[in-house]
């Protein structure tokens, strides 16, 4: 199976959990690193993310995790906040971060540069657009983008 087809799968099994402990799922990854696997589970809500939030969350999908075994692999469960340097990985997370700073790496250079800080101005379905410290507006194609997190600078 393929990982974006495990992760859809994954969502469909631990959406409903999470959600009904109160919580909202911000991301989830299936990743090798090191020759081990993680499954990363990120949460957030309204009043921010404990680790006893993350301990309650990881308890709860480790049950259904067990029961259901979906992930044929060895893997760790890693259960988290996205952070205050989140990276914003859909579309609403963008809408939710429009006015703030944010750093974009890039997959190739523009300009000579492979990352920028800016402050996320808009963004549509191909272009994203972030006013730079010195005030000029810069375009990037989203395809060009890397990642994009939120950032204090």
């Amino acid at each position: 199976m393929k990982k974006e087809e495990l992760v859809a799968d994954l969502k469909g099994i631990l959406v409903p959990v999470i959600e009904k402990l109160g919580y909202e799922v911000y991301h989830i990854e299936y990743v090798k690193e090191d020759k081990e696997y993680y499954l990363r589970i990120y949460i957030d809500n309204e009043e921010g993310i404990s680790l006893d939030n993350c301990e309650k969350v990881s308890r709860a999908l480790s049950e259904v995790l067990d029961d259901k075994d979906p992930i044929s692999d060895f893997y760790y469960l890693e259960v988290s906040s996205p952070g205050m340097n989140r990276f914003l990985h859909t579309s609403k997370h963008l809408q939710d971060n429009i006015e703030k700073n944010v750093l974009v790496k890039l997959n190739k250079s523009l300009n000579s540069k492979k990352a920028y800080k800016g402050n996320l101005k808009s963004f549509d379905d191909m272009y994203l657009n972030i006013i730079l410290e010195d005030g000029n507006e810069l375009t990037i194609n989203r395809e060009n983008i890397k990642s994009i997190n939120v950032e204090a600078f």
